[in-house]
């Protein structure tokens, strides 16, 4: 975990926007700006999941180089504030996770909340809208919008058999040939909304994918598969041509209105 005076809440991936497709990161980033401190937090729990997805900046970076496609990431960690919740989500400051107390985040004030999101949360899904958008204009078509996490081998004991999943809410154009193309790969545990469920309300994909009718997915990767550079490079690699062959499908790109497995939008 670095902690920064001069902060940016989010990065840039320059790419062809002409394309069509563009890349998020949410969970990128672990840093902190350095008025924070660690958050009262021992540095080695930002090594921890709970403070961002392992894994996922390597994977992203190295996508975005193979398609060409442009990309943003939240460079801060969640710990601080969770991009990927709606500003209304009990789980979007966390004063517990996972078993760990964050001293830094208990008590909240109103106006700490506040300052979080303006200063983090805000900017980096007014980036995403921007960049959205530009990819939109340029492409002169609907954008299609991939999504990278990461999730831990077990929780709370169970034992995770998938080494990856595809979460999703109602708009299956995307999913549909990627759990297809996934699960013909011999030992590859493919989870359809695992290991999480994909319609939560308020989250990037509601925000930026859902409400406008693009299509979109979400991909969880098993942290241990990209942990290291040789395993983020091979699940770029075959992550690459997938989603090249998906963005080439016409209905991929057109607005279509699928709602909400949450309610109405």
């Amino acid at each position: 975990m670095t902690r920064l005076s001069q902060f940016s809440p989010f990065e840039f991936i320059d790419g062809d926007r002409s394309d069509g497709m563009l890349i998020l990161a949410d969970h990128a980033g672990r840093d902190l700006p350095d008025e924070y401190g660690s958050l009262g937090l021992p540095e080695t729990e930002f090594d921890r999941h709970i403070a961002y997805d392992i894994g996922v900046e390597g994977v992203t970076r190295r996508l975005a180089a193979l398609t060409g496609a442009p990309a943003v990431m939240a460079r801060f960690s969640r710990l601080l504030i969770d991009p990927n919740r709606g500003e209304d989500d009990p789980t979007l400051i966390r004063q517990l996770y996972d078993g760990t107390v964050v001293p830094g985040n208990y008590p909240m004030s109103t106006e700490e909340r506040e300052r979080r999101l303006d200063r983090f949360y805000r900017p980096y899904h007014d980036a995403v809208a921007a960049l959205v958008a530009s990819v939109a204009e340029e492409s002169g078509r609907a954008p299609f919008i991939f999504s990278v996490h990461s999730f831990t081998p077990r929780m709370q004991g169970f034992e995770r058999p998938w080494h990856v999943g595809i979460l999703w809410d109602s708009d299956n154009r995307a999913v549909d040939p990627m759990l297809a193309a996934l699960r013909v790969e011999k030992g590859l545990v493919v989870g359809d909304n695992e290991p999480y469920d994909g319609a939560l309300r308020g989250d990037t994909m509601f925000k930026h994918a859902i409400v406008n009718g693009f299509a979109h997915a979400l991909i969880e990767i098993r942290q241990d598969l990209i942990r290291e550079e040789d395993g983020q490079r091979q699940w770029a690699e075959r992550l690459a041509p997938l989603l090249e062959a998906i963005d080439a499908r016409p209905d991929i790109h057109e607005v279509k209105q699928f709602g909400s497995r949450t309610g109405p939008l």
